[in-house]
């Protein structure tokens, strides 16, 4: 009996306690982008491979009151990014500037709490998730990341960012794996395109040039 009591006491105190946690590693959803000075907004589906350090983009964009779709293939493993039009048939292909960050909560994260996504009044009225911030990996900001308490699914991010202001990516419809696997590699139009000779670029700035 006093052993079901210590292992009951063990039990409640790791629930009590939230830790830094690693997405599933293969993660496939929506999204949608928003910007604290309103430049940028954009609604679509993802494919993020952790393992291959491989994200899909297939997004609609406003950017500047210039709207756009996109659809965007980075691959930071080989440093570059595919922009692909499937209904040209064409593809360019960049140098990627931006390193891999796996989603997940760093050890280094502090707990800011956890909260009731939703409602608590009945079962199955709410969600169960923790909000975690710290420094973005190259010290030029904060983040404020918010996931479920079990699976640890990615609810809302929130990153500090030089040229937007804080950047707010939400999450839903997310479902764990890759329905379709081919979707992250470049389709077969791109096979023999040349890695452009322009300086490397981050994925946000193809929006500036798509209005340019």
């Amino acid at each position: 009996m006093r052993l079901l009591l210590v292992l009951a006491c063990c039990l409640a105190a790791c629930l009590a306690s939230p830790h830094p946690c690693h997405t599933p590693s293969l993660l496939t959803g929506a999204l949608t982008v928003s910007t604290q000075n309103e430049e940028l907004w954009a609604f679509g589906r993802y494919l993020y491979d952790g393992m291959g350090q491989r994200l899909r983009l297939f997004e609609l964009a406003n950017y500047n009151n210039h709207t756009m779709d996109v659809d965007l293939l980075l691959m930071y493993r080989e440093a570059v990014m595919y922009e692909i039009s499937y209904e040209k048939r064409t593809c360019t292909k960049q140098p990627l500037q931006a390193q891999f960050h796996p989603w997940e909560v760093p050890k280094d994260a502090t707990l800011l709490g956890p909260a009731i996504v939703g409602g608590s009044s009945s079962p199955g009225e709410g969600l169960l998730v923790n909000t975690w911030t710290g420094d973005l990996p190259d010290k030029t900001g904060k983040y404020i990341a918010t996931v479920t308490e079990f699976g640890c699914i990615p609810v809302t991010s929130m990153f500090q960012t030089k040229q937007f202001g804080w950047l707010v990516v939400s999450f839903f419809d997310n479902v764990r794996g890759i329905t379709d696997p081919s979707l992250l590699d470049p389709p077969e139009f791109c096979a023999n395109v040349a890695t452009s000779a322009t300086p490397p670029v981050h994925f946000s700035s193809l929006f500036r040039k798509r209005t340019k």
